[in-house]
């Protein structure tokens, strides 16, 4: 738990200070006096002045920051810093006149408040291509993209791979490991049709055309396995048993090798796994090894319903393998170009996943909010340092996009309020800009209702 609060807690942090470094960073070079910058909202715990006049505050709500710049109303001889309205998100400029003294934010031509709001959600982008590119430069181990034997008449199976090819590209893109090659084929599955799959076989080259089914809602299913593609290993390892589950009540530890389910010598943990899933409620057998001694028990997995009624056993077993593994690296220049694209794909199919959301092809379930991103920033940090900074860039790319969304009270919202402001050649009237203010706070507090409360169902879950 700890763990988990402190990866939380530094990765809000790292996030909102450099989304808000962005707009400070812009505001002072367009000549903005910036008043204050806070990361978290309401009581300031702590707070330091700098020659420049800026406050620089911590405060006790951690969801969020903002950024305090200058405005005629602060220039009057009562005024003292005061608290913006705060969003969740950020808060980077007020709607007050314009200042005579030409330091104040909205006394800025528009094209220098469109680059100073833009400069938050872009700096996040920023971050998550440096991040990547760090992973990219210093290396690390990824399984090696070796298949095991794909399940009969599946989409793999029928594209003619087979268990123990190696593929090397994707539509003529390199893959160097699993991770790669399942990012790309979930990037192709959202559209559907075909994919080149070039393949190494006893020592030759070969291609293969794998069809892809047209899979809308990428979360309501196990891609990989619905296309018959499962990473091959060595025999299954139980990593941990369940409390309380089927697995334990058998006698089943930590540890064992699994020899035999049922009538499958030497299963992958594919095999084992949807072995387990097609015996719900009925007993099968399990040969395993402890200690150099086999040992046989007779498990019957629980039947279990999945959302689109499908029923499935669970023995309550978390399986590992040893799988080859191989070194990702790249250098500096093509570490920062791969970081790139995967944020541009990143980003990209973000949107695309939320437009089908308001389509109704997706589930508003994948929403979550901030009790999710806390249980995966514990589980990346418990993995190791690259699945931390990879989880940290991924949020960073989330918090980027979401942020430029034209809804009211975002940055995004400023951005349109700002391109309207272009085109009309007059800002957008007060009355126009409350009602959108009150229409963003809705719209934001009916979705962090909705995140926590698909929070809720999946910690119950």
């Amino acid at each position: 738990m700890l763990t988990t609060l402190i990866s939380f807690f530094v990765t809000l942090g790292v996030l909102i200070t450099f989304h808000e470094l962005g707009h400070y960073w812009v505001a002072r070079w367009c000549g903005v006096r910036v008043l204050r910058f806070s990361v978290g909202f309401g009581r300031v715990l702590i707070k330091r002045v700098d020659k420049n006049g800026t406050e620089w505050a911590l405060s006790m709500i951690p969801l969020g920051g903002y950024v305090k710049m200058l405005d005629q109303d602060d220039l009057a001889p009562s005024s003292k810093i005061s608290t913006p309205p705060q969003t969740s998100l950020t808060n980077a400029s007020s709607t007050s006149s314009p200042d005579p003294r030409g330091s104040s934010f909205q006394s800025q031509p528009v094209s220098k408040r469109f680059a100073i709001v833009a400069a938050g959600p872009m700096f996040n982008l920023i971050l998550a291509v440096f991040l990547y590119a760090c992973i990219n430069f210093v290396g690390t181990k990824e399984p090696e993209a070796i298949l095991a034997t794909p399940t009969v008449n599946s989409p793999a199976a029928l594209a003619g791979l087979k268990g123990g090819d190696t593929v090397v590209a994707i539509d003529q893109t390199a893959i160097a490991s699993w991770p790669q090659l399942r990012w790309n084929l979930l990037q192709k599955l959202a559209d559907g049709g075909e994919a080149e799959i070039t393949i190494e076989q006893g020592g030759a080259r070969l291609h293969r055309t794998l069809r892809l089914p047209s899979l809308a809602d990428p979360s309501q299913a196990e891609p990989m396995r619905d296309l018959g593609l499962g990473l091959a290993g060595g025999p299954p390892i139980v990593r941990s048993v369940v409390e309380g589950s089927v697995a334990q009540r058998a006698g089943i530890n930590p540890q064992d090798l699994i020899l035999r389910i049922g009538d499958i010598n030497s299963p992958d943990i594919g095999t084992l796994i949807q072995a387990i899933q097609k015996s719900a409620g009925e007993p099968i057998a399990l040969e395993v090894e402890r200690n150099g001694e086999k040992l046989k028990f007779l498990i019957t997995p629980s039947a279990h319903t999945l959302e689109n009624g499908q029923t499935v056993g669970r023995a309550g077993i978390q399986l590992g393998a040893v799988v080859p593994m191989v070194d990702v690296s790249y250098g500096p220049i093509d570490s920062l170009i791969q970081g790139a694209v995967k944020t541009f794909d990143t980003a990209w199919f973000s949107l695309r996943m939320m437009g089908r959301m308001l389509t109704g092809d997706v589930s508003l379930k994948n929403i979550s909010g901030p009790v999710t991103i806390a249980d995966y920033a514990g589980q990346s940090v418990k993995i190791g340092w690259a699945a931390y900074v990879a989880f940290l860039a991924l949020v960073s790319v989330s918090l980027g996009i979401l942020n430029l969304l034209p809804i009211p009270m975002l940055d995004g919202g400023h951005l349109m309020y700002y391109l309207i402001e272009m085109v009309r050649g007059k800002p957008v009237s007060n009355r126009v800009m409350e009602w959108g203010q009150r229409a963003g706070v809705s719209l934001l507090a009916g979705l962090m209702v909705l995140a926590l409360f698909n929070d809720l169902i999946r910690i119950f879950n």
